[in-house]
Parts: C-alpha cells; structure tokens; sequence
C-alpha cells in the first residue's frame, strides 16, 4: 500500500488568508467596515506570547485592525472583566479573544461568559455552542472549523462516512463532533474511559486525535485508507543526543506519524497540519462576525 497523502495545511492557511484579505478590502469598499480583532493576554506563558503575536501579525497582514491587550499574571477577574465590557462596547472590535490557560485564580468559564456572543470568535459561549448544536449559524472554534475545511478538500463530500474524534473538550471535541454530524457523518465521540480503544478508532473512516498525548495514536490503531486530523501538539527533546544535551526539542502530535503514513490514505503532518489553519479560521470568525454585526449578506 501506498504512503499515505500529506495534507498540507500550511499552503491551504495561506491560500485561505490571501481570499479572507481580499474580501476584506471589499467590505471596507462597499460598506466602510473593517473587521478588528482584539486579542487579550493575561500573564507571561512563553506558547501564549508566540500564538498571540502570530495572530496580530496575521490580522494585520489580511488588511484588518488588530489589538492585543497584554495583562500581569496577578491581574483581578474585576479588572479583566472591565476590559472585556469595553471591548464587547468597542464599535471598531468585531472578534474578542482570551488566550487560555490563564492564571488559575481566574475563571476560564467566568471569562467565556463575559464576553458578547457576537464577538465570541473562539465560539466558545453557550450561546455559539447552542447554535451549533441545533444546527443554527454560529461562530464555531476556529480548530475544528479548519480541520472541516481540510477533511473537504481531501474527501469532498463527507456524507455516510464513520468519524471518530478523540477528546471531549469543549474548544476542540465538541464542536468537531458537531460539525462532522453535521456534515451527515456518523460520529463517535471517544474519550479516556472509552472501552478498547484502538478498536473503536479502528473503524473510522475519519480519525481527529485531540488529546494532547505524544503519539498516544498507533500505526495499528488507524483503518486502511483513512484521513487522519492530528490536532495535538507535543514538545519533546530532540532525537539527536548532542541537540537534546543543548535544550533542543521537536514537536510531535497525538499520531504516532511515522506508523500512521504507512496506514492511512491522508494524513495531517505536526507541525504544518491544523495549526497553521487555527490563525486562518480566526481571521475567517472575524470577518464573519464583523459582517454579522453591520448586516451585510454574504
């Protein structure tokens, strides 16, 4: 059999940004709007700073307003939220987003709940959350939004076929459950305490690994010919001894790869796979919600 096809997320991220950037500049043309996205940063963690300076950087680079709101770690759940009523008032932000984790004496839940679900582009609001669930339009976490996108391109129409996603959280397993079903696939949802494992994964069509678990995802666990989504993203020592001995590290997923290309007929590579799509989708909410909010079609 043959290797398995590589998804290339990272060149179908760019193509994405590049139609995103030029409807942009349409709407401000026809409707003087331009979408704005404030980003909110609470503490110093290293991964965070980097995801949010990514963002900005692209939010700029597809013609939009950017914002990012860096906060000290000890900063007062009253503070934050005053920032976020500002925000969710602010005519020129369309999208609001908290980089999580955060300090743990603030409350992820309490701060979802705070912010408009009209500007909830992580869609993570019950509000969102209910409209995608009752098969409504909502703003949907932009992961599993870009793990769709990719599952199309590849397969094109995804009716009837079995999909199994690992994980259960509410910013990735949910909603991908969702959108799958959507999608008229049939979908399990597997998760720690799900019953043989490698079993159940051993019958999809479809296999979204979202877990955080480095290569947790055998060769042997993956159904001949399926697309596999790795999501997850791990950072281990370098392979290499000297590197490792200088602090050096490589990034792998929840998909054992090297195992699973042998298997599978598409796969997504770490990195180059879903991550680079997150960035795409988020500008994609944006723009969306920007539209949503000044009513204009489309």
């Amino acid at each position: 059999m043959a290797q398995a096809t590589i998804i290339d997320g990272k060149l179908f991220a760019a193509n994405l940004r590049e139609r995103i950037a030029v409807e942009v500049a349409d709407l401000k043309a026809a409707h003087g709007v331009t979408p704005g996205l404030a980003v909110v940063l609470v503490g110093e963690d290293p991964a965070s700073q980097t995801y949010v300076r990514n963002k900005g950087v692209q939010t700029l680079e597809a013609g939009m307003h950017s914002e990012t709101h860096r906060l000290p770690a000890d900063t007062a759940e009253a503070d934050l939220f005053a920032l976020l009523d500002r925000l969710n008032a602010d005519p020129a932000i369309h999208g609001i987003l908290v980089q999580f984790p955060v300090p743990e004496h603030l409350s992820q839940d309490r701060i979802v709940a705070r912010i408009s679900p009209d500007k909830d582009v992580d869609g993570l609001t019950v509000t969102n959350a209910g409209r995608l669930a009752s098969g409504l339009p909502a703003l949907t976490s932009c992961t599993p939004v870009g793990c769709m996108m990719l599952l199309r391109d590849v397969l094109g129409d995804l009716r009837g076929k079995r999909a199994v996603v690992i994980g259960r959280s509410n910013l990735m397993g949910k909603p991908m459950a969702q959108l799958l079903l959507a999608a008229d696939c049939t979908v399990t949802i597997a998760h720690s305490r799900t019953v043989d494992l490698p079993a159940v994964c051993r019958e999809a069509d479809i296999l979204v690994a979202a877990v955080g678990r480095a290569e947790m995802v055998r060769g042997d666990w993956i159904k001949p010919g399926a697309a596999v989504i790795d999501v997850g993203i791990t950072r281990l020592p370098s392979l290499d001894p000297v590197r490792a001995a200088e602090g050096k590290t490589r990034l792998v997923g929840d998909v054992a790869f090297k195992e699973a290309v042998e298997v599978a007929g598409w796969i997504t590579p770490v990195p180059g796979g879903v991550g680079p799509m997150t960035i795409a989708c988020l500008l994609q909410n944006t723009l969306t919600a920007a539209k949503r909010i000044h009513g204009v079609e489309g």
